[in-house]
């Protein structure tokens, strides 16, 4: 399958909804340096938020980069990996407090773990089971909808 640009945004955005949050509301609690308040879940939330927009942003650059590659597409390691330039963009942004809804900054382990956490089972996700439960989501370049 050749993912479309229309395929990896949709994808992209479903899997952060639905596993990122899910996986948000399930580690917050377990996050070093957070507590159990609703600012936690919160800051956790506003952070998912900002790896969602982010990432469409991505994706166009990344569709942009991959037009110059012969197969139009990446390795299935390069998904893994682009996850370091994302987190790294997250942070730093973090770092410098422009991200709305967090207040302060947490620490880089909860952030680590957290990202960490949700982009690796999303990507181990996409790239095995979910051709089982979406047979379809593969012919369709894919798109969920």
């Amino acid at each position: 399958m050749l993912p479309t640009l229309n395929g990896r945004l949709q994808t992209r955005i479903f899997m952060l909804v639905v596993f990122g949050g899910v996986i948000t509301l399930l580690i917050t609690p377990l996050l070093p340096g957070l507590d159990l308040s609703g600012d936690s879940y919160r800051t956790t939330y506003a952070i998912l938020l900002t790896v969602l927009v982010l990432g469409v942003l991505w994706e166009l650059l990344y569709h942009f980069i991959q037009q110059f590659r012969w197969e139009k597409d990446w390795p299935t390691m390069f998904g893994l990996l682009t996850g370091i330039n994302e987190g790294a963009l997250v942070w730093l942004l973090l770092a410098l407090e422009v991200v709305p809804g967090v207040d302060g900054v947490p620490s880089f382990w909860a952030f680590f773990i957290m990202f960490g956490v949700i982009w690796l089972v999303i990507w181990v996700w996409t790239n095995g089971p979910m051709r089982v439960p979406f047979i379809r989501w593969r012919f369709f370049g894919g798109r969920i909808v």
